[in-house]
């Protein structure tokens, strides 16, 4: 099973436009956004994204002239109830894998939240978090979500 799941991340100026760009041009191109987070700067902005089809939405960027970089990630399931995220953070912390950052993840699974996180040792992670008993979900799940 795959369980690292490919983020894009594109670069983009603080100008007016730029978000609503990237966007037209992946629903131009029937790419699907299955989650996303945006961090900016007064200058500029990183908008990172979990797509349908990670290879096509990484060309159909670039064609477009926008600077994009690919990110492996993981899409755990936290129970949806409170302390469930907090489990799964205190894991981290307990192993000592720097949590790196994370963000929501549009839908749910049964009756679990997928929250998706980059972190430094994805292997390790991904290793205890089985061990664990967490559930982590695997790429073409995610896409096909």
């Amino acid at each position: 099973k795959r369980l690292k799941v490919k983020q894009i991340s594109v670069f983009l100026e603080n100008k007016s436009g730029r978000l609503a760009g990237v966007t037209r041009v992946l629903g131009d191109k029937k790419i699907n956004i299955r989650a996303l987070s945006v961090a900016d700067t007064t200058d500029f902005g990183i908008l990172r994204l979990i797509v349908n089809d990670p290879l096509k939405a990484v060309e159909v960027l670039k064609n477009e002239h926008f600077t994009v970089s690919e990110t492996e990630v993981i899409a755990v399931e936290t129970p949806d109830q409170p302390g469930g995220l907090a489990r799964v953070l205190n894991l981290l912390e307990e192993k000592e894998i720097n949590l790196e950052y994370m963000y929501a993840f549009v839908g749910k699974t049964r009756e679990n939240a997928v929250v998706v996180f980059r972190v430094e040792e994805i292997d390790r992670a991904i290793q205890m978090l089985n061990a664990s008993g967490i559930r982590l979900l695997t790429g073409s799940e995610i896409y096909r979500f």
